[in-house]
């Protein structure tokens, strides 16, 4: 063997550490969140984000957006999709003017107020969507939806103290601009749009964070893989059936600033995971490296 050819072979041998335990390449469309120790919960928060603790987050991938109408029609039509709402017959949705909500007949992913009302936009989040039809999509993806920690992790943007929204302290800007698609006007009477859209709003259209994320808060609620318990009750037995809710982030367009506590970074949402609103939408996540995302019950509190 020449010497030549035989510093060509150790050189490449010198690399192959290196290539093995690279990082691989970020999915199209999402963030990469890096690991980090972050608080989840508040101290001023709602009683169900206390007591606020510590999590190591390892690294992880996550949507950049929310998933959009369009994208969830291309999955249905590849899979042959039905979603709880289509197979349930109905969806929630609530009515303007009054705040009481109901079950529409009809109301599904495509027409998310009843089909009566517009047909949903391509660009917007989708909505009516499940947690049981949110975890199908993800999965079909190669992906899967975020823990509540991830999520709250990588709304926080490496602050670990008491952030208050994943947009920063003020919801309108020095221009006058919002920062997040929330209710302006008088809840539920009237909705002025002051913000620029009445329900949901173009994925993005409010701007990105420091980690290339939108729409952290406002626009849609979104669902996680956990299922809900106030804090203080973390250290009680989990339920072995899993029976309950899942946890719901982010508030969504219906959240009233005057009032309304959904659109805080730390704010929980919860509901049964077979439900659907007009509300709620997902985004999901993938895991970096081999090792699994933290389930809320596998997290200590320091």
């Amino acid at each position: 063997m020449s010497m030549r050819r035989a510093g060509l072979i150790l050189a490449l041998s010198a690399l192959l550490p290196v290539a093995a335990n690279a990082a691989p390449p970020l999915p199209a469309g999402m963030a990469r969140i890096p690991a980090g120790e972050t608080r989840i919960g508040s101290e001023k928060g709602r009683a169900d984000e206390q007591p606020s603790f510590l999590a190591q987050i390892p690294e992880f991938d996550i949507d950049r957006t929310p998933v959009t109408v369009a994208a969830f029609a291309a999955f249905a039509r590849k899979t042959h999709y039905r979603s709880d709402a289509e197979r349930l017959g109905g969806g929630a949705v609530m009515s303007f003017g009054t705040g009481a909500w109901k079950l529409v007949p009809g109301a599904d992913w495509r027409h998310p107020l009843g089909p009566a009302q517009a047909a949903a936009e391509p660009a917007h989040p989708v909505t009516q969507i499940s947690f049981n039809d949110a975890s199908a999509y993800c999965a079909a993806s190669g992906k899967r939806l975020p823990s509540e920690a991830e999520w709250e992790h990588a709304a926080r943007s490496g602050s670990k103290g008491e952030a208050i929204h994943a947009f920063g302290d003020e919801l309108i800007d020095k221009k006058g601009h919002y920062r997040a698609n929330v209710w302006t006007g008088v809840f539920p009477i009237i909705n002025t749009a002051a913000d620029g859209y009445r329900t949901t709003s173009p994925v993005g259209a409010f701007g990105y964070g420091p980690r290339g994320l939108a729409d952290m808060a406002g626009n849609v609620w979104q669902w996680t893989s956990d299922w809900y318990r106030p804090y203080g009750q973390r250290d009680l037995p989990w339920p072995q059936d899993r029976a309950g809710e899942k946890v719901q982030r982010g508030g969504s367009f219906l959240c009233d600033p005057k009032f309304c506590y959904g659109f805080r970074v730390t704010a929980r949402g919860h509901a049964s995971p077979e439900s659907s609103h007009m509300h709620v939408g997902f985004r999901c996540a993938k895991s970096v490296t081999a090792s699994p995302p933290l389930r809320a019950e596998e997290i200590t509190r320091r």
